[in-house]
């Protein structure tokens, strides 16, 4: 049995390190550079917004391809197998059958529109702006998305500080309650007070699991935005929450249409579509083209009717000159093309002002936010400090029988009441300063 022990200590040990090693992934802090740069790497639409601008990015690489002329080679083989009776005009009639041929057939071609009424040149402008859209629309969709991990990143902190804050109850309601039942092994106590201060610890008890189950659900929350493969299990944070007290309202609206990318791309869009109006004007011009062609034509006949027929036919050369398409009538087409496309350019300013005043509405109303947050924040720590000082000096009052039970459960609910108010405040001004950065677009560099 020892014998067999020895040769599976190894296995033992493998099994104690891995044990340990998960042990301490376990218990590994996750900093919020980390959960960030893990949600900026692997979320779903950050990357869908990548391929969109890979797609743009490719059709910039091709836009001086416009200018270049198109060039195609085409060539075609021909066997033919006929019967053929022809009667000339003295009567005489001819027939034979079998009369075979081949032909051979081949081109290549040269087309280069020298002038399309510069719709080449809006064209290759316009994939440019088609490339600083995709930019764009990759950095809306990475603020947004850091914004987002930051809010959970937090919440889990703020969970974590509702846990600290009910165990703080939980303490003074296990106090409580053997001050009860040792009063009432004395004599000076009542039944009640044991009854209700024992019911109190547990509702405490109670509602500190329902915390930790939440607390836990936040923390998948936070794995799956990240879209990692660990579980929220495998990771903590810690429980403070650093604010910015510092944040003006001049710095936040200085320079923001530079630097918020909704109006960054629906600056760009304005573009697109101004690009989009000169090529739609561009079918009112008449159209200059160079043509050149290179022909080969190869005919052989095995066998023909007429004694004048060629059994054998070859040609080869080419010709070039330049073709104008002028547009007479074409159902107003064109126009039709042109009123769409201003129209559209017209959407695209106001969409653009719309966003520039929300943007504005946005800032004011965040700051407001922010501004009375940091004010409810100071005065929440200011009765934090009150209301356990309330609760020592009431609990200390309980133990010598000048206060009620009554009066205790009042002092720790006021207590309570502190901490949440505290907590919320807390988190609340970290979210109106994420906000507002996020505004800003001073989330990502």
């Amino acid at each position: 049995m020892i014998n067999y022990f020895y040769k599976l200590r190894p296995l033992f040990f493998i099994v104690l390190m891995l044990t340990l090693s998960g042990q301490l992934r376990a218990q590994r802090l996750l900093t919020l550079e980390e959960a960030i740069a893990t949600a900026l790497l692997n979320n779903y639409q950050i990357q869908l917004s990548k391929n969109d601008s890979t797609i743009a990015a490719i059709d910039y690489s091709y836009r001086n391809m416009v200018f270049l002329p198109s060039i195609n080679g085409n060539a075609g083989l021909t066997n033919t197998n006929n019967n053929q009776k022809q009667t000339l005009a003295d009567g005489t009639e001819r027939k034979s059958s079998n009369l075979r041929s081949n032909n051979v057939q081949a081109n290549v071609s040269l087309n280069w529109v020298l002038f399309d009424g510069l719709k080449m040149f809006a064209t290759r402008d316009k994939a440019a702006s088609l490339l600083e859209a995709g930019v764009y629309t990759i950095k809306e969709q990475i603020v947004n998305t850091i914004a987002s991990v930051i809010a959970n990143y937090y919440a889990i902190a703020r969970g974590k500080q509702q846990i600290e804050a009910t165990d703080v109850q939980i303490k003074l309601n296990e106090e409580r309650a053997k001050l009860a039942q040792n009063k009432l092994d004395i004599g000076t106590g009542a039944k009640p007070d044991v009854l209700q201060s024992k019911v109190d610890l547990n509702g405490q008890k109670s509602l500190r699991m329902q915390q930790e189950v939440q607390v836990a659900q936040l923390k998948e929350q936070l794995a799956q935005a990240m879209n990692s493969q660990i579980s929220g299990a495998a990771f903590d944070i810690p429980d403070t929450i650093p604010l910015n007290y510092e944040l003006a309202l001049g710095n936040i609206l200085e320079g923001i249409e530079q630097s918020n990318p909704s109006l960054q791309l629906a600056r760009t869009r304005i573009q697109i579509a101004q690009y989009t109006v000169k090529e739609s004007k561009a079918g009112l011009y008449p159209t200059l083209s160079f043509n050149s062609m290179y022909n080969f034509t190869r005919t052989e006949n095995k066998k023909v009717i007429n004694p004048f027929s060629t059994l054998f036919n070859q040609s080869h050369g080419y010709n070039y000159g330049l073709t104008a398409t002028i547009p007479i009538f074409n159902q107003l087409l064109a126009r039709r093309d042109i009123r769409q496309s201003q129209w559209g350019l017209k959407m695209e300013e106001l969409n653009y002002d719309n966003q520039r005043s929300l943007l504005n509405l946005n800032v004011l109303n965040s700051y407001k936010n922010y501004d009375q947050q940091k004010r409810a924040l100071k005065l929440e720590e200011e009765n934090i400090e009150l209301a356990r000082e309330n609760v020592a000096i009431v609990f200390q009052t309980y133990k010598l029988g000048m206060a009620t039970l009554v009066q205790l459960r009042e002092a720790q609910l006021s207590l309570a009441q502190a901490y949440d108010r505290l907590i919320e405040a807390r988190y609340n001004t970290k979210l109106s300063e994420t906000e507002l950065m996020r505004l800003k677009g001073a989330l990502v560099k």
